[in-house]
């Protein structure tokens, strides 16, 4: 069986509205500069601000930047990675991923993520390269491998996860916070996370006005 999967749209959409309306424009970067995906099956037709942002983000996503190409973080307040099952295909194995998450880091640049997404943090390890897990000791949210694991049951995926991002993440030395999804949002050092498409909203609300602060002290 095949599951075509990508971005939430909910998690993508929603923050990318608050972080919009904070003034923020965007660009989107993919692994190898092929289009971003979505999970369409979720998308929230019937919400008319996130189906407008769709329509005026998708010729980005249809030719996005590709990630290898981005040398510099100068001109960015923060990296977004959004959540859905797609985020645990290529982006943790990705050295160029790897690469920009560590000059985040290392500049202290907001990086916010959720749900599936930071599943992809763990590029800043990627087999291969010479780079460490930057995270080790962060405490951050991310959807439960326990829910992961219900997904088959429930018909939402076609069977098990071939790994787990939670328990992965855990044995890098994060600490999750949430045992469920509810919705909760945390923040250590420059990582904002959240736990699942519930927290969506949530995120969007809670990272803005810290983008705008950053954006702010470095005169973006």
């Amino acid at each position: 069986k095949k599951f075509s999967t990508g971005n939430h749209p909910v998690e993508m959409l929603v923050p990318m509205l608050h972080f919009r309306d904070a003034g923020f424009t965007f660009d989107i970067a993919t692994q190898n500069g092929g289009a971003a995906k979505l999970e369409m099956w979720a998308f929230p037709t019937e919400d008319e601000n996130v189906v407008k942002l769709h329509e005026d983000i998708n010729a980005m996503m249809e030719n996005p930047k590709k990630l290898a190409d981005i040398t510099s973080l100068d001109e960015y307040s923060a990296i977004f990675i959004p959540g859905g099952h797609g985020a645990m295909i290529n982006l943790p194995f990705s050295k160029d991923l790897g690469r920009l998450l560590h000059m985040a880091h290392d500049q202290g640049l907001l990086t916010v993520t959720l749900c599936h997404g930071p599943a992809a943090l763990l590029a800043t390890g990627a087999e291969g390269s010479d780079m460490k897990f930057a995270y080790d000791g962060y405490k951050m949210m991310c959807y439960t491998d326990l829910s992961d694991s219900k997904g088959p049951g429930v018909g939402y995926l076609p069977g098990p996860m071939p790994w787990k991002a939670q328990e992965t993440l855990e044995n890098k030395g994060v600490t999750i916070l949430n045992k469920s999804e509810t919705g909760d949002v945390t923040q250590d050092r420059e990582l904002i996370s959240g736990d699942s498409p519930y927290a969506a909203d949530p995120l969007g609300k809670f990272a803005a006005p810290i983008l705008v602060k950053y954006a702010m002290e470095n005169r973006l």
